[in-house]
């Protein structure tokens, strides 16, 4: 494949694609999330309710279809961001037509930013993509990501992730070889596999949700930087903070590193 210069991608449309899932693949998502075999609306066929970050994994298919325009290798790369807003619930099952295009590719120096957007009638997403060797094109940089409040947490929870966690979210459709194999994970700096961020991220919702006693299928946005990995069988510390219109949110590992941030709006 011919290589693409990386600046190349801004503007790229990368087509439409119908994303169907059934009962099956919802009541997965949400078991590799954190769900209970308790949580009967998540789990339990009769009366499903949908998990409102499932979408992210549907959309991920914009994320691949971006480097297969050869601008880099996508084994190198790690999700860093996400935004998503919710317009609508989903179905039990159905289909989803979805458009995306590349927005933005950010110049950081020594790697490089893509800013990659999926958008439907159902949900709106952007997947931000570390791109390691990406920049110095001389584009521009952007804003650096929101720090966390420094005020005390208005609550503090955890979530505790399975040794299997990672194996089990794959089956979502994020099959990045990081998540499974030694061998990749050590080549991208990693001492083992890593969990996906959009696990960690799922995980950090659904438990947001049971903190603050709202139905995690109320939530409308979210915006996340991914900072670190979380390996599977970590426990995660996620700190909460009221804000008038959103709740803020930090994780941090148990090395007190922070792994995520940023905010959480139920409705």
């Amino acid at each position: 494949m011919t290589s693409l210069p990386i600046q190349e991608l801004i503007g790229r449309e990368l087509g439409t694609r119908v994303c169907s899932y059934d009962e099956r693949d919802a009541i997965l998502y949400a078991l590799a999330v954190g769900a209970h075999a308790e949580d009967i609306s998540l789990v339990y066929e009769k009366q499903l309710t949908v998990l409102p970050t499932y979408p992210l994994a549907l959309g991920l298919w914009a994320v691949w279809a971006t480097a297969e325009l050869g601008a880099y290798d996508v084994n190198t790369t790690l999700h860093v961001g996400q935004q998503l807003t919710v317009h609508r619930g989903l179905e039990s099952a159905g289909s989803i037509k979805t458009s995306a295009r590349v927005d933005h590719v950010w110049d950081k120096g020594s790697a490089a930013l893509v800013d990659i957007v999926v958008t439907s009638d159902v949900f709106d997403a952007v997947y931000t993509i570390f791109v390691p060797g990406g920049g110095g094109f001389g584009g521009e940089r952007g804003s650096s990501a929101t720090a966390a409040p420094e005020t005390e947490p208005t609550l503090t929870t955890s979530f505790t992730t399975r040794a299997d966690q990672a194996a089990l979210y794959r089956l979502t459709g994020d099959r990045h070889p990081v998540h499974i194999d030694p061998a990749a994970a050590a080549a991208s700096g990693f001492n083992r596999p890593i969990l996906h961020g959009l696990c960690t991220l799922g995980c950090a919702a659904l438990t947001a949700a049971r903190a603050l006693d709202v139905d995690p299928a109320s939530l409308k946005e979210l915006t996340a930087r991914i900072s670190a990995p979380v390996f599977p069988g970590d426990q995660v510390t996620l700190d909460l903070w009221s804000a008038p219109d959103s709740t803020l949110f930090r994780a941090t590992d148990s090395a007190d590193k922070a792994v995520l941030s940023g905010s959480l709006t139920f409705g």
